[in-house]
């Protein structure tokens, strides 16, 4: 299996796990060459955001999965978690809506 395709099924399944909300998976490798992928999720509070986000890095680092930086914890209204090949936005609605990072970030045909 493909590195970056082992990496995203393990970040969608840990913030399933989480009950994360809205999990959209954006291939990004044709428009930036920071990451191949941003995954998008919402939680539904500022202490769900950083319980999403505490326990996705700690079932990474458990895994010897390497994660490149972290911020927003403190106060969890947008947290990113950056894993190289995949960077991951968690973040509460109100956040999510304001910023439309699906709109950034798509590739406009």
């Amino acid at each position: 299996m493909h590195k970056n395709q082992s990496l995203l099924d393990f970040i969608q399944d840990s913030l399933k796990d989480m009950k994360a909300e809205n999990i959209q998976v954006l291939p990004v490798d044709q428009i930036t060459s920071i990451a191949d992928y941003m995954v998008i999720a919402t939680g539904t509070s500022s202490i769900h955001t950083r319980s999403i986000a505490d326990r996705l890095i700690e079932k990474a680092k458990a895994q010897g999965v390497h994660i490149l930086s972290s911020e927003g914890q403190r106060q969890a209204n947008w947290v990113l978690i950056d894993f190289g090949e995949v960077i991951v936005h968690i973040m509460q609605g109100s956040a999510r809506d304001y910023y439309q990072l699906e709109k950034l970030w798509s590739i406009q045909e």
